[in-house]
């Protein structure tokens, strides 16, 4: 049996190297390193992918998330609701924008923010909500829309983990996660479902007016060289990440199909385990089957009852088989975010789960024998604790 690794970057690779090096090589020829025609050609391949008017590429998931803030001209002090159960990302931007982060509990089983939480927190100086697509997972857009069409609210889709995702509408049409907000973020981080070689990410949009904006603010506030019309940052997906991202592009789906039929595998070793749940989806397929994709298991995620969670991490870590635990701590008892509104009665769900979830390998690149030595570990240790 082959290493089992989290991500398996190599193995991906090796199936794709024979178009990721010659596109590499033309950039490295052309020296057009910093928005050169590379970027310019994922932008408009990533734009008919998703079906949306506006990429505007930069140089990371969180400038993506901070620099969607900036574009909306959010002010010190407005109030954005997000999951507390999510990475720091999220909640960091809005911090470093000196806007109020509110966090919010999240869904037992989605993990995705909770409906319910948001309609309590809403106050009049709420202006936005940040919905994470958690783990590959979308998020209830329909509602979330409905919440902030009634509040006037701007909602910012937090699609770092899931990009390729199917959003299903209460009428059967299906959009991707990341276009159905007013703006969205994205990370090329290169673990991510569509992942780069180094740092990227990408806003997207449908608003002209905004993407304007935006294209602004990713480069000094400047449409024109050296007359600065916004206050800007410095954040620009490079060419090289742009050819690899366009090389890995046209196989993205195949890749999430992957995901899925790793993750379906993993669901049929642990079904009707009293001790273990697996990832949920959409009602009527759970989020498994061959014609759903409303997940695309960025992460592939237990959440265990009656299980010594953290000697599971130390038994699969001792038979060489690596895990992740994501979040261990809720964001509203970060140090950074510590906040006297805050009640811990509010964060029930986010509580239980920093202490029983747990994330097995999840990539393009597993195979059938890999996954069953994972899950034989998982249910002997469960079995025999």
């Amino acid at each position: 049996m082959k290493k089992i690794q989290m991500v398996d970057l190599q193995g991906q690779y090796a199936k794709i190297k024979d178009v990721v090096d010659p596109s590499i090589e033309e950039v490295m020829n052309s020296a057009a390193f910093i928005n050169g025609p590379k970027v310019h050609q994922f932008q408009k391949n990533l734009e008919d992918y998703l079906d949306v008017k506006h990429v505007i590429p930069c140089a990371n998931g969180t400038d993506a998330l901070q620099i969607a803030m900036m574009g909306l001209g959010l002010e010190p002090s407005d109030e954005v609701i997000t999951a507390d159960f999510t990475f720091a990302a999220t909640v960091e931007v809005i911090a470093l924008l000196h806007l109020t982060p509110v966090l919010v509990d999240v869904d037992p089983i989605t993990f995705n923010i909770d409906l319910d939480a948001i309609k309590k927190a809403i106050t009049s100086k709420t202006k936005a909500i940040v919905p994470v697509h958690l783990f590959g997972l979308a998020a209830n857009m329909d509602e979330i829309m409905d919440l902030a069409n009634a509040h006037d609210l701007f909602v910012i889709e937090d699609n770092a983990q899931g990009i390729g995702a199917n959003y299903k509408h209460r009428d059967g049409s299906k959009t991707k996660t990341g276009v159905i907000g007013h703006v969205a973020s994205t990370s090329f981080f290169p673990s991510k479902n569509l992942g780069c070689y180094g740092d990227g990410g990408a806003i997207f949009t449908n608003d002209d007016n905004l993407a304007h904006t935006i294209r602004g603010i990713v480069n000094h506030g400047m449409y024109e060289r050296y007359h600065h019309d916004v206050v800007g940052v410095n954040s620009r997906l490079d060419s090289i990440q742009a050819a690899v991202l366009d090389a890995k592009l046209p196989h993205l789906d195949d890749y999430n199909n992957a995901r899925r039929n790793a993750a379906r595998k993993y669901n049929d070793a642990f079904k009707n385990h009293p001790n273990i749940t697996f990832p949920s989806g959409l009602t009527e397929c759970n989020g498994i089957c061959d014609t759903c994709d409303c997940h695309v298991f960025h992460q592939y995620t237990l959440n265990l009852t009656g299980v010594d969670r953290d000697g599971l991490v130390a038994h699969l870590q001792a038979n060489n088989i690596p895990c992740g635990v994501y979040y261990p701590i809720p964001l509203h008892r970060q140090k950074a975010y510590l906040d006297e509104r805050y009640n811990e009665a509010d964060f029930t769900v986010t509580n239980k789960l920093v202490k029983s979830v747990i994330s097995l390998p999840m990539h393009t690149e597993l195979d059938d024998e890999q996954i069953l030595f994972i899950t034989t570990t998982v249910l002997d240790f469960i079995n025999n604790q």
